[in-house]
């Protein structure tokens, strides 16, 4: 089992506060884990047992669990003493109404109880929980496995001239931690396809009351065959009507994506106008949450490495903690912007800089930034081709790096 110390110390301080713990990712990323990895530093600490309750909603043994009084009953059964309860409740979103149980604990409990719960959408954050619960709990976003959780997985040798089989096996089938005890492609095809279809049945269509699945599944189709080009609802309905014979109005494009990203299936990123320092309205590109999912979707099997390399960056970019934008500057487009602590770096990203043409544009694109922030060009290229202060790296040299801030 891999620790997973990137979020863990970033969950810790939390332990014992009497804020709500809400741990969130798409199914299958490992939020499971990170509780249990929880639960035993808990219990390494000197709490007993008996003092943990956990209850996975997903489990047939807890689903008699529906309603928020059923769970309001299984909990005052289970707390019998003085001492503090640590509650863990796993993917919380199957109980009608939960939100009300665990805001009555926060009144009846107080400080006698600590609060972890997960789920596989984002709008376990909206509606009511949002209501009667802010400014009393503090969330976290969970990823796939980065590149350097799955090398320690696998027990993998970090050097980057033996790992580029392993990095291309991670740019085709993901990170999604189960698909990593499989033994063949073919299994590894139907667990994600497995995955996928959980995902749209459970987190999307059943909850949004979706009917036409068909072309929900054109939408992501779509998604995952334009990655890292800016979205354009024009060209969407285009494509359609010219591959389809089918017309869809833009507010059915824009829910669908909205429901995309509610499930974690992908990401939106915004577009930053660099001189202006503003967000640039409509302007938007998507990333895959993880690349193994896109492999089930891309049905046309067209390989776009680059955007591929482009994505990982980001799913990296997001995994460190930086909140990253899309940058826009005198008509060119500088990959990422990514801010933490108040610093930033800017990113570009390329497959291999393979002639003149394609390291003029690469770095030429940092021309104009006349600030003094790091600059990196990130390709699959094995020598260092920084100049003008700008920095080349290898990918998976960059992927495998340790972190300075």
């Amino acid at each position: 089992m891999v620790i997973r110390e990137n979020y863990l110390k970033k969950i810790r301080p939390f332990y014992n506060q009497d804020l709500i713990k809400v741990i969130m990712g798409i199914r299958r990323c490992g939020k499971s884990v990170i509780l249990r990895q929880i639960i035993n530093e808990i219990i390494e600490s000197g709490v007993k047992d008996e003092n943990i309750i956990y209850v996975n909603f997903e489990l047939t043994d807890y689903h008699d669990i529906k309603t928020s009084k059923n769970l309001d009953k299984y909990i005052k059964e289970k707390i019998v003493n003085k001492n503090k309860y640590y509650l863990f409740f796993d993917e919380i979103q199957y109980v009608k109404e939960w939100e009300k149980t665990i805001n009555s604990y926060k009144a009846k409990y107080e400080d006698k109880i600590s609060i972890f719960i997960t789920g596989s959408n984002s709008d376990l954050l909206s509606g009511e929980f949002s209501t009667l619960l802010s400014g009393r709990y503090v969330s976290f976003k969970i990823k796939p496995f980065s590149f350097k959780e799955v090398c320690k997985f696998k027990n993998y040798e970090l050097d980057k001239y033996k790992l580029e089989e392993q990095f291309n096996d991670y740019v085709k089938w993901g990170g999604l931690p189960q698909r990593f005890n499989l033994n063949s492609e073919e299994e590894i095809r139907t667990y994600l396809t497995d995955v996928y279809n959980s995902i749209v049945v459970k987190d999307i269509i059943n909850r949004f009351n979706i009917t036409d699945l068909e072309l929900f599944n054109r939408i992501a189709e779509y998604i995952v065959t334009t990655l890292s080009q800016t979205f354009s609802a024009e060209n969407l309905v285009k494509y359609f009507e010219e591959n389809n014979d089918r017309g869809v109005s833009k507010t059915t494009l824009y829910n669908y994506i909205e429901y995309m990203c509610k499930a974690h299936l992908i990401s939106k990123v915004d577009r930053y106008d660099v001189r202006g320092k503003r967000i640039l309205n409509g302007k938007y590109k998507y990333y895959l949450t993880d690349l193994g999912l896109g492999q089930i979707l891309n049905t046309s099997k067209k390989e776009q490495m680059g955007a591929y390399l482009e994505n990982i960056v980001y799913n990296e970019l997001v995994y460190r903690g930086y909140d990253v934008k899309v940058g826009n500057l005198d008509n060119c487009e500088i990959d990422f912007i990514a801010i933490k602590n108040e610093n930033k770096e800017y990113y570009q990203v390329c497959y291999y800089l393979t002639d003149d043409r394609i390291i003029n544009r690469e770095f030429g694109v940092y021309n104009n930034v006349l600030d003094n922030y790091p600059k990196y060009v990130i390709s699959m290229d094995k020598f260092d081709m920084s100049q003008n202060g700008i920095i080349h790296m290898n990918i998976i040299d960059w992927l495998l790096k340790d972190e300075k801030i």
